[in-house]
């Protein structure tokens, strides 16, 4: 599998390998045969440091070390965030997914020049944030040329690289393990005790190259006493090189313990330390003659379980010193973190000054290694904070920084120490205020609302900037949990709202929740106008980066349920464009998931499809669930039936364990549209009822009242849709827009009859056209409907001229169910009508049609990869199998192969 993926890398598709096995089992000799073997190609090498864990980029920054001098030649965000991940310059902390697609372009720039293998030993051991970037790099891999191998001890540390190709690396079978043992083991082994050694060791090499080093006496194996302590395997290797360590010199131990604290592997540091200890050059040698050691340009060990067994062997008091050495070694200007790091190992007790230390470090952590960074250091802090409500007021800040960074389990571990020390009033409100948070984090379903509630009424007399914050939080809970929530829903957090005593706030953010408040608890109708004011404050007000990554997204989703689509169009692609700018990836599924919403109303399907598979990317990096959403609001607007019901049956379980009612509720909308795309309006008309039903939060919304109204009338129960229809007027009115209007009429002319049915078609057919963007799907459902009324009153010619519109414009957009439908009534006209289908754009995969559309929109292949997490070269490599499945030859003809690009490329 080595050989094969170093033929690979070398003609060009790059690879990626994880060897998972227990320890000595042979996963280091593989990667020498690696090395070994790949002839003509770049070696990078790095290894995973248990002690290094908590410091970000440790070892990603021995990865590219070598490298370094090409960083200039990356685009200026990912070289400004790398060069922040490795403390080469100063500013914010780096987008762990900007990080990586630098690497990804850092690694792609080195093997320009030849193939490149990139090894990584120990990599249980890596610290998250180089985790995270190499498993971002490694499935982002194309056309660069480049080799990822990855070993990885099980059991270990953290589980990394899931879902990457692996090897299993096992023992030798009984065969080469007898053979193997016969070469070490000198004399005669009675048989069965033979096979109890091969059977014990499960034919793991190193344990059995140890047999010989343990003391253990030809007798003694004979007998079977070899391996009868019972130990785990990897505990009996460590115990080998234990006893091999026990014949050593002190000074030779205590030297080795530097080696094992200093991760790295500089020799110059090492002996730095070594002097601070009195231990000269000479104490070497004893270790490099056993071959425990090799002290070169870079100091390493025999066998990484020689760390581990050194680590193991030492006094506390040696490791204590040994870091207090390693500190003072250390440059406090050059690298100030990894010297507060070893201050902190090098403290037994409780020390105010290095707890001090460790925070006045947790800033400078986290401009290199963001949240995750910071928090580790705080953590650290608290364990050595002599003073109660210090330590408490410290925790609270680790456990914060914890949730930031998407660790839950350890910010409630951290919550619960804060809240157990002495906190005043407004700390333990902020306490309750993050156990909500995490909850809300954790299931962004029915938990979080009361939890969330109750907190705002906690801060309001102690901070109600925050308190209004937080009941912002809440509303956004309770629309996330919709229906299936369990107190603190909207209405309770709307009647919380409207009694608070605070001053009066002019602030945008403030005005959208007072109002929120007021639509929850008056109305629709009531709380339009006074809407309408807070949004326009709320696109005028020069909000912060901050403000508006938070709260851009329910701008947009008052905007939607106004029917106000130029607001609409423009806060959903200001949220897209600066989640994009600032690298906030953890919000970037949900304004790309908002975004697709947009393009397909307003039928781009083209730009959705897009935006979707860069939403795939996003999701594949950070493990959002949003992304099967997007894949099932895709396969309702094409109503392809037995993928979205697969799609929806994959999730519904996990979606209502979680309590997530708006997912319900949004698929019932998007099932009732495909119902009537297919002409199955009796479905439609039971998901309609179904979405519309015990409304929360912003309540029913125009498209759901329009879906029902059109499945009752076709399925001929137009009775059902008297009432619906009434309340889609008061909607309308209040919201006052052509595109709220066009709907109403469009609605209203199908339980009209004659002449004011035709003025009704007219009438939606005129405003929907005034709609933002001219096309829209409501328009050109409008002209069908009408279409389909006029061949039912015989106006056969009339009706042609709706139904060509209707049938251009929804096979356009890809709405593929109601083209059909238009087609079958085009042929019952007596007019012939070819199916229209994207046989070009199936042609090709997602990532393929999605790199396509960018080229054909003018995008040059750094700033595709820059947008879809890709290596220019392999944004080339993807180019090329587009134009090889599409038979053209430059980006020129992109748009005449594939048409649907002319709705436009653009987000």
């Amino acid at each position: 599998m080595l050989d094969e993926l170093v033929a690979s890398v070398r003609t060009g598709p790059s690879r990626a390998l994880v060897l998972r096995g227990e320890a000595g089992v042979g996963k280091s000799a593989l990667l020498e045969y690696l090395v070994a073997h790949a002839s003509g190609c770049g070696i990078a090498q790095a290894a995973g440091v248990e002690s290094e864990m908590e410091l970000a980029y440790a070892g990603l920054q021995q990865l590219c070390a070598p490298c370094l001098d090409r960083l200039d030649r990356l685009p200026g965000p990912q070289r400004d965030a790398l060069g922040r991940a490795f403390g080469l310059r100063d500013g914010e902390a780096p987008d762990r997914f900007v990080v990586g697609l630098a690497v990804l372009s850092l690694l792609s720039d080195v093997a320009e020049e030849r193939p490149l293998i990139c090894i990584v030993d120990d990599a249980q051991w890596l610290d998250a944030a180089s985790a995270q970037a190499l498993e971002f790099v490694a499935r982002r891999l194309g056309g660069e040329s480049v080799g990822l191998v990855f070993a990885v001890r099980e059991p270990g540390g953290e589980r990394h690289f899931e879902g990457l190709p692996e090897l299993a690396v096992g023992g030798l079978d009984d065969r080469d393990a007898l053979e193997l043992l016969t070469t070490v083991v000198a004399g005669p082994l009675d048989g069965r005790v033979r096979d109890r050694i091969v059977a014990e060791t499960r034919g793991n090499p190193l344990a059995l190259l140890e047999l010989p080093r343990k003391g253990r006496t030809l007798v003694e194996l004979a007998g079977g006493f070899g391996l009868s302590d019972g130990l785990a395997l990897s505990g009996r290797i460590e115990r080998s090189f234990t006893e091999r360590l026990a014949a050593l010199p002190p000074p030779t131990r205590l030297l080795l313990v530097i080696a094992a604290a200093e991760p790295v592997g500089d020799p110059v540091l090492v002996w730095r330390a070594a002097a601070e200890l009195g231990i000269g050059p000479d104490a070497a040698a004893p270790a490099t003659e056993a071959g425990l050691i090799d002290f070169g340009a870079q100091v390493r060990f025999g066998h990484p379980l020689i760390r581990s067994a050194v680590k193991a062997a030492a006094a506390p008091e040696e490791r204590q010193r040994v870091h207090r050495a390693l500190a003072d070694a250390t440059d406090a200007e050059v690298d100030p973190d990894r010297r507060a790091w070893h201050l902190a190992h090098a403290t037994a007790g409780l020390d105010e000054d290095v707890a001090a230390e460790l925070e006045r470090s947790a800033g400078r952590a986290r401009s290199r290694g963001g949240l995750a960074a910071e928090a580790a250091f705080h953590e650290r802090a608290v364990e050595l904070t002599p003073d109660p409500e210090r330590r408490a007021q410290r925790a609270l800040l680790a456990a914060k920084g914890k949730h930031q960074a998407g660790a839950p389990e350890a910010a409630l571990r951290l919550l619960a120490v804060a809240q157990a020390g002495p906190l005043d009033e407004l700390d333990q409100a902020r306490a309750q205020l993050l156990h909500a948070q995490v909850t809300f984090a954790m299931t962004r379903g029915r938990d979080a609302p009361p939890l969330l509630l109750e907190a705002a009424r906690r801060l309001e007399p102690l901070d109600p900037t925050l308190a209004r914050e937080t009941y912002l939080e809440a509303f956004a809970a309770a629309l996330s949990a919709d229906r299936l929530v369990r107190g603190g829903d909207a209405r309770e957090v709307a009647a919380a709202v409207l009694a608070a005593d605070w001053e009066p706030s002019t602030r945008a953010c403030d005005l959208l929740l007072d109002e929120l408040g007021l639509l929850t608890q008056e109305g629709y109708v009531a709380a339009a106008p006074a809407l309408k004011v807070a949004l326009r404050a709320f696109r005028d007000e020069p909000l912060s980066e901050e403000e508006q990554l938070r709260w851009l997204w329910l701008g947009a989703r008052i905007a939607r349920a106004l029917a106000d689509d130029e607001a609409w169009d423009e806060l959903t692609a200001r949220h897209l464009e600066l989640a994009r700018r600032t690298g906030a990836f953890s919000l970037l599924p949900v304004a790309l998931t908002d975004r697709v919403v947009v393009e397909l109303i307003f039928g781009k399907y083209g730009v959705a499809t897009t935006l979707a598979a860069e939403a795939d990317a996003v999701v594949e990096a950070t493990g959002s669930h949003l992304a099967q959403r997007i894949s099932i609001t895709l396969a309702n607007w094409r109503g392809r039936d037995t993928e979205a019901l697969a799609l929806i049956e994959a999730r519904e379980q996990e979606v209502l364990r979680r309590g997530e009612g708006l997912w319900v509720v949004a698929n019932e909308w998007g099932s009732a549209q495909r119902y009537n795309g297919l002409g199955r309006y009796d479905d439609a008309l039971v998901a309609a009822e179904r979405a519309a039903e015990d409304p929360r939060g912003l309540g029913p919304s125009i498209w759901v009242l329009a879906e029902l109204i059109e499945a009752a009338v076709r399925s001929d129960h137009a009775e059902r849709a008297i009432g619906p229809l009434a309340e889609l007027a008061e909607l309308a009115h209040a919201a006052g827009t052509d595109w709220a209007l066009g709907i109403h009429a469009r609605a209203g002319a199908m339980l009209a009859e004659g002449v004011t049915a035709e003025r009704l078609y007219r009438e939606a057919i005129e405003r929907l056209s005034r709609v933002h963007t001219g096309v829209s799907q409501t328009l050109a459902r409008a002209h069908l409907l009408y279409g389909e009324w006029l061949r039912r009153q015989h106006r056969r010619v009339d009706a042609r001229e709706q139904l060509r519109v209707a049938h251009a414009m929804l096979a356009d957009m890809c709405a593929e169910a109601f083209a059909e439908r238009a087609r079958r009534e085009l042929q019952a006209t007596g007019e012939t009508v070819r199916k229209r289908t994207a046989q070009a754009l199936d042609e090709l995969t997602p990532q393929e049609a999605q790199v396509a559309r960018l080229a054909a929109g003018g995008q040059t292949n750094p700033e595709i990869g820059a947008q879809l997490f890709l290596s220019p070269r392999t944004v080339e490599w993807h180019l090329g199998k587009v134009f090889s499945k599409l038979g053209i030859s430059s980006r020129k003809e992109l748009a005449s192969a594939l048409p649907d690009i002319a709705n436009g490329v653009s987000a």
